[in-house]
């Protein structure tokens, strides 16, 4: 399952209102295959997977959850770039500036249904 620390969970608490979920997700896209996504949404579809971070609502697409387990998130601040970094200890490659990846041992037909239609991998 993917993790949050302290310092991200943090900045989403900033960014949310009672009641709202953060998506995190990956779709396809980025040098690397597929690339992390973070967002705010009011609600969550039916066949999300949803879970807590701390007092933050998060919901992600069975696709994402499939992707991005054991994937750490943190929120980072510097005089050079500030955001969330994702630490994923399966990815085989990853791009220079982190926002995408292609996961080691990637297998089409261990995508869970729904998979790429929902997440638009490209892998």
């Amino acid at each position: 399952m993917i993790t949050f620390t302290k310092n991200a969970i943090k900045k989403l608490k900033e960014a949310v209102e009672a009641g709202d979920y953060v998506r995190v997700g990956v779709v396809g896209g980025g040098c690397s295959g597929l690339s992390y996504t973070i967002e705010v949404e009011e609600g969550h579809k039916p066949e999300d997977i949803i879970f807590k971070a701390g007092e933050v609502n998060i919901c992600l697409n069975p696709y994402s959850n499939f992707t991005l387990n054991e994937v750490t998130v943190d929120y980072t601040e510097s005089l050079h770039q500030s955001g969330f970094q994702f630490d994923n200890p399966a990815a085989k490659s990853e791009c220079g500036c982190g926002t995408s990846f292609k996961p080691e041992d990637f297998k089409k037909e261990d995508v869970p249904v729904g998979g790429c239609a929902t997440g638009g991998c490209s892998v």
